[in-house]
């Protein structure tokens, strides 16, 4: 946390954007989510519970880098014997693998508040690049004294890439679940130093 005489925000490229320095996300502030498609017809929605991140905003915030770790054990669909499959080894096998990775490799500036953040994520043990359409959503100081920047971020994975193959063929054609995955990420991140 910061003293409340030091500045909280700087400008950057026509966009007010947080000094420098070392933010975690905010356990109570964030939502790390995925839509899947359902028996070709339906959205499976679901959360990870637990996830932690750290972002380091750079002075030149095209050096900016974020890792970030998800417990893969928190997965919730809001039906239980949906998520006890996605824990088992058909799936996430998360005795095997506990968390899922991600590390950032580069942030490109796309247009006004929005960039693209590319990194490498790892599920199951496998490890692929991945680009985050990131939204900078603001920054500001809470009334309790922290800085605070919010954001949201979203991408569309092969879930096959990833060794995730399991799937039931239907009789009328198509499969009981979708390859693509789309990964919604939305949260606040808190200065640390």
């Amino acid at each position: 946390m910061t003293s409340s005489t030091a500045p909280v925000t700087r400008d950057w490229d026509g966009l007010t954007i947080p000094t420098a320095g070392t933010y975690l996300l905010d356990a109570a502030h964030k939502r790390v989510g995925f839509v899947a498609r359902h028996m070709m017809v339906s959205k499976v929605r679901g959360e990870f519970a637990d996830a932690s991140a750290t972002i380091t905003v750079a002075e030149d915030p095209m050096q900016s880098a974020v890792s970030a770790t998800i417990q893969a054990a928190t997965i919730n669909t809001n039906q239980a014997d949906r998520d006890t499959h996605l824990r088992s080894p058909e799936f996430l096998d998360v005795e095997s693998f506990p968390t899922l990775e991600f590390r950032s490799t580069g942030v490109k500036s796309r247009d006004g508040n929005e960039f693209v953040l590319s990194g490498e994520l790892t599920i199951k043990g496998v490890t692929r690049p991945v680009d985050l359409e990131v939204e900078f959503e603001g920054v500001g100081r809470s009334p309790f004294g922290q800085d605070i920047f919010g954001f949201s971020a979203t991408t569309e994975i092969d879930r096959e890439d990833f060794g995730l193959t399991w799937n039931v063929a239907l009789e009328t054609g198509g499969v009981l679940v979708g390859k693509k995955v789309k990964i919604e990420i939305e949260g606040e991140a808190v200065r640390q130093d």
